[in-house]
């Protein structure tokens, strides 16, 4: 039998970075997207995020993807958000992401930075964020 654990911090963002994920209805897409993650075999460990994008924290089950795991959680949560309208204005997903593994000892930090969303998006823009994970982890393009 293998053993794996690895986590990933996903975050996606709204297409052309659209404000449309209001509160509470965004609390509701959060709980979905855990609940369905769930029945696809993917543990989400927290989620979060602000108006135009969502941080996630999940286990990358051994035999899945990320690719297929991203598709699995972003394409579903808007196919659902979208069928029950949930927001006033359709929600469409930009297509690139940000991903990266998190190390066991990271996990809390990762954690307590998601759970803080609403805090640090009172001083730093989404495209400040997003631009600081680029430089942070060196990625050079998708």
């Amino acid at each position: 039998m293998s053993y794996t654990k690895i986590m990933i911090h996903a975050v996606w963002a709204t297409k052309n970075r659209q404000p449309i994920l209001q509160k509470p209805q965004r609390y509701d897409l959060y709980k979905h997207i855990v609940e369905n993650a769930k029945s696809k075999g993917i543990v989400i460990a927290e989620i979060g995020g602000f108006t135009e994008h969502i941080h996630c924290l999940f286990e990358l089950p051994s035999e899945m993807s990320l690719a297929k795991a991203m598709q699995l959680i972003k394409g579903e949560a808007a196919f659902w958000a979208n069928k029950q309208s949930l927001f006033p204005n359709k929600i469409e997903w930009a297509d690139d992401y940000f991903a990266a593994s998190v190390s066991e000892s990271n996990l809390p930090k990762v954690v307590a930075y998601i759970q803080g969303q609403e805090e640090h998006h009172k001083q730093t823009t989404f495209a400040q964020e997003f631009e600081k994970f680029i430089s942070e982890y060196k990625f050079k393009g998708g």
